[in-house]
């Protein structure tokens, strides 16, 4: 993971040294908050850009767990309504992995734990984590960043159509006991639309047959 994350950032030009962030200024402070940079960096050409001012969704970090049972080659997929996907023409109703964001102090593999027995009452240990990637949401305009993990479970341990979720947070979560396969014809028949869901599905297609190796 260190080794491809060193890679990556040895073939880029700059870093956070290159940019000068002269103010930032709170605009909105809600459940989320939006900031107002004014900010300045480095070009290619060697000069400075002009100062400019980029508003940033600080929506926090967020993990996002992909159940997947080796043996039986299953995965859980949940189900949940999305305020953000109204707007389409599509179901506000979304196909995803487990998701949630981070409370203070807590770290990702505390997230995923916490996380996975809240939404599908999956009990997870450090063990059964395997970190696939960390990535940005939408860097053009968000702040977040995915840490995304693949987790061994048992999947004879989870029973399809149960509802779980914290109604404090107004969670309503069904879940879907899918074969791989199943998972990737959703994905290609377009019924799966969450972002960080694709990536995972995308990575367990190239990657499953190494698993059975470990």
């Amino acid at each position: 993971m260190k080794s491809n994350k060193n890679k990556r950032l040895a073939m880029l030009k700059f870093n956070n040294e290159q940019v000068t962030v002269h103010s930032v200024d709170t605009k909105y402070q809600g459940f989320f908050k939006m900031n107002e940079y004014t900010l300045q960096h480095k070009l290619f050409s060697g000069q400075q850009s002009q100062t400019f001012t980029r508003e940033v969704f600080e929506r926090g970090d967020a993990v996002v767990v992909m159940p997947y049972d080796i043996k039986q080659d299953k995965v859980l997929l949940i189900e949940q309504f999305r305020a953000g996907a109204i707007r389409g023409e599509d179901s506000p109703w979304l196909l995803e992995f487990i998701a949630g964001m981070f409370d203070d102090n807590e770290s990702p593999i505390e997230v995923a734990i916490r996380e996975a027995k809240e939404e599908a009452d999956i009990t997870l240990s450090a063990d059964n984590l395997q970190p696939i990637m960390e990535y940005l949401s939408s860097p053009g305009g968000m702040s977040e960043r995915i840490h995304l993990y693949l987790a061994h479970f048992d999947s004879d341990k989870v029973s399809d159509g149960e509802v779980y979720g914290l109604l404090e947070e107004n969670e309503d979560i069904l879940l879907h006991l899918v074969s791989r396969t199943k998972a990737l014809e959703l994905l290609m028949q377009g019924k799966i639309t969450n972002a960080a869901t694709i990536i995972g599905l995308q990575w367990l297609e190239m990657n499953y047959q190494s698993l059975f190796t470990k």
